[in-house]
């Protein structure tokens, strides 16, 4: 597996590229508070903030069906949020009486309201979030993270977790193969290997193999690390100042979200 497999990043010449990585995590982040601040129900609200991701994407030169494509990935997650539906109090929508009990299952006008309003925030702040990643690399935002105060164990633990979570793919991969390597097939139709318990002794090894292997490795990259200088905090090589420039759009970005977000409470 190679590290390009989750890398989403789009390379571009545009004036969102070109803007320091603390900027941008700046003003996704205002963006993704703004959504969440958003009242229950307040639909041009919304739609603001759409036309607003929309014109920043646009600005940025992306790809915006493959934006829209890869925002999908947030609706399974709403399946979290459907008992709002029933809990909400407001008036009586639709009835729904459960099975061999007496028992009535109740939508409300309330719940539908509250459950799309979900449904939007949750899109809206992925939509921003993968905007972010698709026009930032992945150094730069660990960058821009440390830049805006972030703890440098937690930028660590990100930047090295995003680094070998490639390794340890690429090392499940070779426990895979040498475990089909070392079954036998079966006839032709017929699955190899013995019972579930059997496989469930099997991939308890696989794991306790990939931990034994992970933390052997782990030993071998820090002492490397520790011999180069290593201290506990990842050193950037360059911290450029922040010019005004730099400062005017999100400045703009930020004073349009307060706008919508005041809008929103008087509709």
């Amino acid at each position: 597996m190679h590290i390009h497999v989750l890398d989403q990043y789009r390379h571009a010449d545009s004036p969102v590229h070109r803007l320091d990585p603390r900027v941008k995590l700046v003003a996704a982040l205002a963006f993704i508070l703004a959504c969440a601040l958003t009242p229950d129900g307040a639909w041009p609200a919304f739609a603001a903030l759409a036309m607003l991701w929309l014109a920043v994407t646009l600005m940025a030169d992306v790809s915006l069906s493959l934006l829209l494509r890869r925002g999908l990935i947030a609706l399974p997650f709403l399946l979290a949020a459907v008992t709002v539906l029933f809990s909400i109090p407001g008036n009586a929508l639709i009835t729904i009486p459960l099975p061999f009990t007496s028992h009535t299952l109740v939508i409300t006008d309330n719940g539908v309201i509250r459950f799309f309003t979900i449904m939007l925030k949750s899109w809206l702040s992925v939509l921003m979030a993968l905007l972010l990643s698709a026009t930032t690399t992945f150094p730069d935002i660990m960058r821009g993270l440390r830049g805006i105060g972030i703890p440098s164990v937690l930028v660590g633990v990100l930047a090295f977790m995003y680094r070998y979570i490639f390794v340890l793919a690429d090392e499940v991969l070779r426990l895979m193969r040498a475990r089909e390597a070392r079954m036998a097939a079966g006839p032709p139709g017929q699955k190899s290997g013995g019972s579930i318990l059997w496989r469930a002794r099997i991939v308890g090894g696989m794991v306790g193999s990939l931990f034994v292997r992970s933390l052997d490795r782990s030993d071998r990259v820090y002492n490397a690390m520790v011999s180069r200088g290593y201290t506990g905090e990842i050193i950037w090589p360059d911290k450029p100042a922040l010019h005004f420039s730099d400062m005017a759009w999100p400045i703009a970005f930020v004073v349009v979200l307060v706008v919508i977000e005041l809008w929103a409470r008087l509709l």
